[in-house]
């Protein structure tokens, strides 16, 4: 089964680059290093878990959604490490939970797609893992932050929220082109059944039409003179 690992975090900046360098420190520097973001395939039948290393009293999220597939549901069901169920629901499009690590070991969150016979969903999640780490070393100081310093953590909330907007539209427009994708094939075939269907009838009414107007040959039988 899939374990999820640590990414970088963010990196610190000192003051002396300025502003502009944080913010291209914030564009290059991979994400923070609990959170973890994939989208994966989920065949008929399946069932896929994850699990992650989680110390006690760390607070986490789990958010989902399913993009593609059937009527767009999954179920999801979050474990503790001594097997507990935290969070459950069946067929749900999309969702999320925060829960606060009661222990320290491995947590286990799966997607099952068990219900469903003939169509394979395409899943995305995120599980994030502890609050971000503070963007500067001193952030915590009992000393006012500087002009340049309150102004960079406040580029740096806002492009978090860009990238978290960015993320949920692009999810929009995976399952609208997904939708519109599913509309055009039932509409092409509608076209090619009643093109077939019109074939038969106009066949059907020329075989009709040609019998009404077909000579009928009777047999005359005399009898004897």
């Amino acid at each position: 089964m899939p374990r999820l690992g640590s990414a970088p975090r963010w990196a610190a900046a000192a003051g002396r680059w300025g502003c502009r360098l944080l913010v291209l420190l914030l564009f290059l520097v991979p994400g923070p290093g609990g959170a973890s973001e994939i989208t994966f395939e989920l065949p008929d039948n399946a069932k896929q878990c994850f699990y992650e290393d989680i110390t006690q009293g760390t607070k986490c999220t789990l958010e989902f959604q399913v993009i593609t597939g059937g009527h767009y549901d999954v179920d999801c069901r979050l474990e503790d490490p001594d097997g507990n169920v935290l969070y459950k629901e069946m067929k749900k499009q999309y969702d999320s939970y925060t829960f606060t690590a009661s222990k320290n070991g491995t947590y286990k969150f799966c997607f099952s797609n068990e219900f469903s016979t003939f169509t394979h969903k395409t899943v995305y999640f995120d599980f994030q893992v502890g609050e971000d780490p503070p963007l500067f070393p001193s952030e915590n100081r009992v000393s006012a932050l500087t002009q340049m310093e309150s102004a960079c953590v406040s580029i740096h909330e806002a492009l978090k929220s860009v990238i978290d907007y960015q993320t949920h539209f692009r999810l929009r427009e995976a399952q609208g082109r997904s939708r519109a994708e599913d509309l055009n094939t039932r509409v092409a075939y509608w076209s090619v059944g009643e093109a077939l269907i019109l074939l038969v009838v106009s066949i059907g009414q020329v075989f009709l039409l040609k019998s009404f107007f077909s000579d009928k040959r009777t047999t005359t039988t005399r009898v004897g003179s």
